[in-house]
């Protein structure tokens, strides 16, 4: 199994005005990740709005991001759900597509037991040859999978990591210290990627990434490296730009941030909508200082 460490970057699911998936932008966009040095590309996730795709639209997705990487990095795609027969069909089916591995986000809404939640990731992994990564994000799904259940969850051969976006340092902490080595935990929150690196965490599934690869890619490689002063620089110059990605609910603020550098046209697809003027100002004008956008363009 694959060790899955670096950035891996959340892409973004561009729409057209009529709001149909916009295949040459986000040709454009994973292409755009390969070349900024980003270590493996995340497609069908919260941040591509997966919700609102149909089955064949995220197969279309998967199949163009595997088709535009072209075996250069991983592909690691989004499949979760509340129905674990459902979910282990769509790992099964995914797999037939070329992706490197599967990010399967816990049930929500129905809020299983930790024995619910280990029951489910053993059924999916069963269904699959594929690594599994673990999508932990209790803040939208309403349930948290715990230390202890991930322990156990890393007895299973190809559950080989988790994308911990608790937010709570303490669990992330008692996190890398309850699962093997080897076992992946990747930081879920961009703001969190260097404090969880500092205790043994190994990269991070990024939204900022979307608009910098290269600067997220130089600051998980200095991490990697050992060099957290070095990193912690690179830290501070984009904190401004990580905060702002969530100024509203993710994808909102990232989407539009694109859309203003001229990446992706400012479609979403409803619950989704643009964000406010106040927090667009608040989008452009971190763009700006942070220099991923000219005051021309601004």
């Amino acid at each position: 199994m694959r060790n899955w460490s670096g950035v891996g970057t959340a892409l973004v699911t561009p729409f057209t005005a009529s709001g149909a998936i916009d295949e040459r932008a986000f040709a454009a966009l994973v292409e755009r990740q390969v070349a900024g040095g980003v270590h493996f590309v995340v497609p069908c996730g919260t941040t591509g709005e997966t919700p609102t795709l149909s089955r064949q639209e995220r197969d279309r997705i998967v199949e163009l991001t595997v088709e535009v990487v072209a075996g250069r990095i991983p592909v690691l795609a989004g499949v979760g759900g509340y129905d674990t027969e459902e979910v282990a069909a769509l790992a099964h089916e995914t797999e037939k597509r070329g992706v490197s591995g599967l990010l399967s986000v816990t049930p929500y809404y129905n809020k299983p037991t930790q024995e619910g939640l280990y029951q489910h990731y053993r059924a999916i992994a069963a269904r699959t040859s594929l690594p599994i990564i673990v999508y932990n994000v209790p803040g939208r799904t309403g349930c948290n999978v715990e230390p202890r259940t991930l322990a156990r969850l890393a007895h299973i051969p190809n559950i080989v990591g988790v994308k911990e976006a608790s937010g709570n340092m303490q669990q992330m902490c008692e996190v890398v210290h309850a699962v093997p080595p080897g076992f992946a935990v990747l930081c879920g929150d961009d703001a969190l990627t260097l404090p969880l690196m500092s205790v043994g965490g190994c990269g991070v599934i990024s939204v900022a990434s979307n608009l910098v690869p290269d600067r997220m890619a130089r600051l998980v490689n200095l991490a990697l490296a050992g060099d957290f002063a070095s990193a912690r620089r690179e830290h501070e110059a984009l904190l401004p730009l990580m905060l702002v990605n969530f100024v509203e609910s993710n994808p909102i603020p990232v989407k539009a941030a694109l859309a203003m550098l001229g990446l992706c046209e400012p479609m979403y697809r409803l619950p989704m909508v643009p964000p406010s003027e106040q927090s667009a100002a608040r989008i452009r004008q971190t763009l700006v200082e942070a220099g991923v956008l000219s005051l021309a363009r601004a």
